[in-house]
């Protein structure tokens, strides 16, 4: 994935229109080399993928490089974002791939029920 693809995720629109005058916070999904799922939190979805890629994120992604970003969800805090990255985490790998594989705005509100936010979306499917 390139920094411009990873990018042009955060143009995408908002959807429920709720967020605040703070930065969003984002829950993402990459899909590492060995097959597994990692789930993070981060502002700047791009710069965190990059991080990830260049073996300076998170110590899960050190030793599984990340293939692509499987997609991301926008929170108006850290809080909700925390709240979502945590229940997302106890999701099978193959219940999480679903979560972007069908209609990313379905995906973003069934997390929301889950945790009774508000969220907006912005996904794309690897290539």
């Amino acid at each position: 994935m390139r920094l411009s693809d990873a990018a042009d995720l955060s143009a995408h629109t908002r959807r429920l229109g709720y967020l605040s005058a703070m930065r969003p916070w984002y829950v993402y999904l990459l899909e590492c080399r060995d097959g597994s799922v990692y789930t993070g939190i981060a502002v700047d979805v791009a710069r965190r993928y990059a991080q990830h890629e260049a073996g300076n994120g998170a110590r899960y992604t050190r030793s599984r490089p990340p293939m692509r970003l499987l997609g991301q969800l926008e929170f108006a805090d850290r809080s909700s974002a925390s709240r979502a990255e945590h229940a997302i985490k106890q999701l099978s790998p193959a219940r999480k791939r679903t979560l972007f594989e069908g209609d990313p705005v379905a995906a973003a509100d069934e997390i929301a029920r889950w945790l009774d936010v508000s969220s907006t979306v912005a996904a794309r499917k690897g290539r």
